[in-house]
């Protein structure tokens, strides 16, 4: 399957890495305005104004994949953000590398890597250094189990950019995900010896090395400017690799006290109450965490619902919620085998 109109045309268009030269009449820009606030419903109820008032094709599709992302709407996005993309006549500017960098993250979460493997290499035959891209499609190439055309990706990456810290670490993870830990360690090894390397950087190949002690120091090292959900997030996983969930369960609450929005510390700190026993605090982070639209976490935190709802003895709840979660994640075997459990209850 062609990923775009994109690859069709990759030999004749030219490449400008400046600005759309688009205009935004005030409804696309309101429209624009709900993205940045992921109020994705109501962009999309301006994007449908704009059209009929007859406003920029190519931003009003551009605008429309985006919101319907932040939906989980995968399918439908994929469709706008082609239509985006063949509005632009072929002309290729940096707000169009950027749509195809959308595409391709549409078609991996719609479960076409391969798709997203060919998006990327349109953008590649564009800029065949663009580092990104590299590294994007060697994630898309382990998905399909592609081990040798991964490295050969992330290498390439690396040969690109060398002395970025933040894609040894990308690439590791990455790794370590698909059951490679082994081959990832070589980078994290390479990042330690970079000349320009953060504290907060030091601290994620630390504790990915699994040197907790040092992890600890340097993220504590972390200035308060430089503060952010990241940085907080590796210190609590490091507390708690270290063994002190309490306080690992207090960095998270304090975040999100000032910081509600942010889905991933509420789920860690509910995985966080968990092993602490306190499985109604657990239930409610959880819960928390669900009330924001848009997040890529939402399949992890529905799973986790129904574990908390578990550990509460309210099987009835959880085998409603594990029929409700099967209907939307239909492949997720262990999903599955719990659900069978919970039916014998």
């Amino acid at each position: 399957m062609k990923s775009t109109k994109l690859i069709l045309s990759i030999i004749i268009i030219s490449v400008m890495l400046s600005g759309c030269g688009s205009t935004e009449s005030e409804t696309l820009r309101l429209g624009m305005q709900c993205l940045e606030n992921s109020d994705y419903t109501g962009a999309l109820a301006y994007f449908d104004e704009a059209e009929a008032q007859g406003d920029d094709t190519e931003l009003i599709s551009r605008g429309r994949g985006i919101a319907k992302m932040g939906l989980a709407d995968y399918e439908g996005a994929i469709g706008d953000f082609r239509a985006s993309l063949d509005a632009s006549g072929g002309h290729v500017k940096k707000m169009e590398f950027d749509t195809a960098f959308y595409l391709a993250t549409a078609l991996f979460k719609a479960g076409d890597a391969e798709g997203a493997m060919e998006t990327y290499d349109a953008i590649l035959g564009l800029d065949p250094k663009n580092s990104d891209a590299l590294f994007l499609k060697g994630k898309a190439a382990l998905s399909l189990g592609d081990l040798d055309e991964a490295l050969k990706c992330f290498n390439r990456a690396i040969d690109n950019a060398p002395e970025d810290p933040d894609l040894y670490i990308d690439i590791y993870e990455s790794l370590d995900h698909a059951g490679f830990a082994s081959e990832g360690g070589s980078y994290l090894k390479s990042a330690m010896e970079l000349r320009s390397i953060t504290n907060y950087q030091k601290g994620k190949l630390y504790y990915w090395l699994q040197d907790y002690d040092n992890a600890k120091s340097c993220l504590e090292a972390v200035g308060d400017s430089e503060q952010n959900a990241d940085v907080i997030l590796y210190l609590g996983k490091t507390y708690e690799a270290l063994g002190d969930r309490s306080y690992a369960a207090s960095l998270y609450s304090s975040w999100l006290s000032k910081n509600p929005e942010n889905v991933e510390i509420c789920n860690q700190l509910g995985l966080c109450q968990i092993a602490n026993g306190n499985y109604a605090d657990a239930l409610k982070s959880f819960q928390d965490g669900l009330k924001i639209s848009g997040s890529e976490m939402t399949q992890s935190l529905r799973f986790n619902e129904i574990v908390a709802y578990e550990y509460l003895s309210d099987f009835k709840k959880a085998s409603v919620l594990m029929d409700s979660y099967l209907k939307s994640y239909p492949d997720d075997e262990n999903a599955r085998r719990e659900y069978i459990f919970l039916s014998s209850r």
